[in-house]
């Protein structure tokens, strides 16, 4: 059964939201017991449990803070949507192994969510702006 626009919509707010405050008992509980979680770059590669993918958003949160996301555009499919959102924060941390110093941050994200038929995320696929990051988040030689 293919998901409305507004359950999936629903749904990746719901997942952002909990982004947001750092709750990730609330995300993993966003995505099925099987998701496929891949942020394309990250070091240990994809997961394939929400197990696996807990230790990326335990890094994430205590790398970024303040974080919110606006969504820009969202295309979709049957059970599936391409999300283009802006991130806002702050780094306190070593966001993507880059020393944060609590600087201000901004970069975008593509992600690509495939949902089950009860709605809970099956697959997240996240492309991050590096470029924008490397910029805002200048190393000290």
């Amino acid at each position: 059964m293919a998901l409305t626009r507004s359950e999936m919509d629903r749904k990746l707010d719901e997942h952002f939201n909990f982004e947001a405050q750092d709750n990730v008992e609330g995300v993993l509980a966003t995505l099925t017991a099987d998701v496929e979680h891949d942020v394309v770059g990250w070091p240990s590669g994809p997961s394939r449990s929400r197990e696996g993918a807990r230790p990326f958003y335990e890094t994430l949160f205590a790398d970024l803070s303040e974080g919110k996301v606006e969504s820009r555009r969202r295309l979709y499919g049957d059970n599936f949507m391409v999300d283009d959102s802006l991130w806002s924060g702050r780094a306190p941390g070593h966001p993507f192994g880059m020393e944060g110093r609590d600087r201000p941050l901004a970069f975008r994200l593509l992600h690509v969510i495939e949902f089950a038929d009860n709605g809970d995320i099956r697959r997240e696929n996240v492309w991050v702006d590096l470029g924008a990051i490397l910029q805002q988040l200048p190393q000290v030689a």
